[in-house]
């Protein structure tokens, strides 16, 4: 998405959202354009609750490996500076423009370290194996501490030019640290402006049926069950 004003307008749409959705929340706005909401969001009833942060990512590094390496830098930039996060000691992650319906019904999973979407193929196919396709870093949940010691620097991996996003990076990592109990199921229904295409989702009933199957077939799979939320805390061996 090119244009500047409708960049500004659609996450500002977010904002509303998720104070519709969850209005005694703490918002933590990070844009990595350089572009100052502040202004914009004095405006709103619960600006109080909004904190707004500025920086400029590093264009030529964005360039060179994928937009997943700006959104990396955006959110270590605010573990890093928001003073709301901090004192929270954990966040929710939703990328710019998004929002969650179900963010209740996920939160509720929330074991204090560490929540994610895993995204599976060949669910449906009786002759293929289900695999773990990827991480999808359009929302998580995360303490500051597990995030700072897995996902701070992922973004760093990214090489799109050849095939290997944020998401594939977040796998990665999840993979190799053997990490359990962290799988969110049901997942997030995740609605709004995908940044890729411009247009918003269509979350029909049926497809937020197909999902939510997915995830129960794939959580009775005993080679992923311990991937999913249990009441267990710690998410590392």
């Amino acid at each position: 998405m090119q244009d500047p004003q409708e960049r500004v307008r659609l996450a500002m749409e977010s904002v509303l959202q998720w104070s519709a959705i969850s209005p005694h929340t703490p918002l933590v706005l990070c844009d990595g354009s350089g572009f100052d909401f502040r202004p914009m969001v004095a405006q709103l009833p619960n600006a109080h609750q909004i904190e707004c942060l500025t920086f400029q990512n590093d264009s030529a590094a964005v360039q060179l490996h994928g937009r997943g390496y700006g959104e990396g830098e955006i959110v270590k930039y605010a573990i890093e500076n928001s003073e709301q996060i901090r004192t929270a000691g954990a966040f929710a992650k939703c990328t710019s423009k998004l929002w969650v319906e179900n963010f209740a019904g996920c939160m509720q999973q929330w074991n204090g370290d560490l929540l994610l979407k895993g995204v599976f193929s060949n669910t449906f196919s009786p002759l293929t194996p289900t695999t773990l396709a990827y991480i999808d870093t359009r929302f998580y949940a995360a303490n500051i501490d597990i995030y700072r010691k897995l996902f701070l620097n992922a973004h760093l991996a990214v090489r799109s030019q050849h095939g290997h996003s944020l998401e594939e990076c977040f796998k990665d990592i999840f993979l190799t640290a053997q990490l359990k109990g962290c799988l969110m199921a049901p997942p997030p229904i995740i609605c709004g402006v995908g940044g890729g295409t411009g247009v918003y989702y269509t979350n029909t009933p049926l497809r937020k049926q197909k999902e939510r199957l997915k995830y129960a077939i794939a959580k009775r799979d005993q080679a992923f069950t311990p991937w999913f939320t249990t009441a267990k805390r710690n998410v590392l061996n």
